[in-house]
């Protein structure tokens, strides 16, 4: 089985959500955790707009990055998914991995009322699940340069 690791900033988002269109959508070989350089709680909106198509995250806890390294987690992916502003703080699992950068912006960071927040959630949703599909396909392939257990 393939061990992916999702990293952000707090782990309460973006990265919760990865987590959970991976173990939902992409092969069964594949299976996703994620993690935050300063972990806190969930963030509302992503409970909610998770749930708004069939995904509850809500019993997920936030992790922190260091802990799995000192249980001595091994990941074949890390993929940080910190937004370009984040970038510099944005933690670096260590290891021998394939490290990809996905930039999504961090709906802690959104203003105005819940309904203007949610909608900006649930735009950050679909961009993730976009790019967990694009990406479990693109391993998927026949033509995938990695060893082809995701391979039909």
């Amino acid at each position: 089985m393939e061990q992916v690791l999702f990293v952000c900033v707090h782990n309460s988002a973006r990265s919760q959500m990865a987590e959970a269109f991976i173990n939902s959508l992409c092969h069964p070989n594949l299976h996703a955790e994620s993690a935050g350089y300063e972990p806190r709680p969930l963030n509302p909106l992503a409970v909610a707009a998770m749930r708004e198509i069939g995904i509850d995250i809500s019993a997920a806890a936030s992790k922190s990055v260091f802990s799995l390294f000192r249980e001595g987690r091994l990941f074949n992916y890390v993929i940080t998914v910190c937004d370009e502003a984040d970038a510099e703080s944005c933690p670096i699992f260590p290891g021998i991995v394939k490290r990809l950068h996905w930039s999504f912006t961090d709906p802690s960071r959104f203003g105005g009322t819940w309904e203007e927040r949610l909608g900006r959630t649930r735009a950050v949703r679909d961009e993730i699940r976009a790019s967990v599909e694009r990406w479990c396909d693109e391993l998927a392939s026949p033509n995938s340069e990695r060893c082809g257990v995701l391979a039909v």
